[in-house]
């Protein structure tokens, strides 16, 4: 099927790893020209240069370096992707997320993880989306997760946030009335990222097993809703947004879509 992604200018955001640089390769394979986002220059450089030389040509690949935590840089990402070419593609992929006790969460880190989390896709959209409805063609998409419908009570405050995003998105979509512009969301499952790799291999040194043992023990507790029983690839959230990024998604609008594995236990 052809997307009708040729040229097509895209910024994922948060995208040196895990799902947004899946996300991003995608975009790629399909022929867009993708500018990637991380807060480290480092990871950044090196991101670009493996997804350039598995492209058909570097030249569609950029990088720009930028903490969208704070205005000043949501502003200048947004600044800087569109002075190398309007943006048409926009995925918020951005966020963070790790396990700790709701009563030890104090009231600046809260907003610190909502500004990271939340307002860093509110800004960045605030400066693309106008341009998009403009031109009459667009289309914008948020990373959120099963957290945001079915909170986890480990991470209370990240379920908190994707939940804010879910609704985001569905108000943004209805900005978007009889124009070429959609936004939608994307309800992610438990992903086998950089950062889930990171919190499970801390949890298994503490209790003294392995990370495949946790897994498995997630899928027979929390995670036993589950109709995929297994923890996702960053290319399975990758390939939906893909689609929805595409030309052949207009129909769909103002959607949760969901790429969980089925853990979510309703039909809507």
């Amino acid at each position: 099927m052809d997307l009708h992604l040729q040229d097509k200018a895209a910024l994922v955001t948060g995208s040196t790893q895990g799902i947004g640089k899946a996300i991003a390769a995608g975009l790629l394979r399909e022929g867009a020209r993708v500018v990637l986002n991380g807060r480290s220059e480092e990871r950044l450089r090196a991101a670009v240069q493996e997804l350039g030389a598995e492209s058909d040509t570097s030249e569609k690949v950029h990088g720009i370096a930028a903490d969208l935590s704070t205005p000043e840089g949501a502003e200048r990402l947004a600044r800087e992707a569109s002075a190398l070419a309007p943006v048409d593609l926009l995925v918020n992929n951005l966020g963070y997320f790790e396990l700790k006790p709701f009563f030890e969460i104090g009231e600046e880190e809260w907003l610190h993880l909502f500004n990271l989390n939340v307002m860093s896709g509110v800004r960045i959209t605030r400066a693309l989306m106008p341009g998009m409805l403009e031109r009459g063609h667009g289309r914008i998409l948020f990373i959120a997760s099963e957290a945001g419908v079915k909170p986890t009570p480990g991470m209370i405050h990240y379920s908190v946030m994707k939940t804010a995003q879910i609704g985001l998105a569905r108000g943004l979509a209805e900005m978007t009335r009889g124009t070429g512009v959609t936004v939608n969301s994307i309800l992610s499952g438990p992903t086998n990222t950089e950062g889930i790799e990171r919190l499970m291999g801390g949890i298994a040194e503490r209790e003294g097993t392995d990370i495949a043992t946790l897994q498995r023990g997630f899928f027979q507790g929390e995670g036993a809703t589950s109709l995929l029983q297994r923890f996702g690839e960053p290319e399975d959230v990758a390939a939906v947004a893909v689609f929805l990024c595409s030309e052949v998604s207009s129909a769909i609008n103002g959607a949760a879509v969901r790429a969980e594995g089925g853990i979510i236990r309703s039909i809507l």
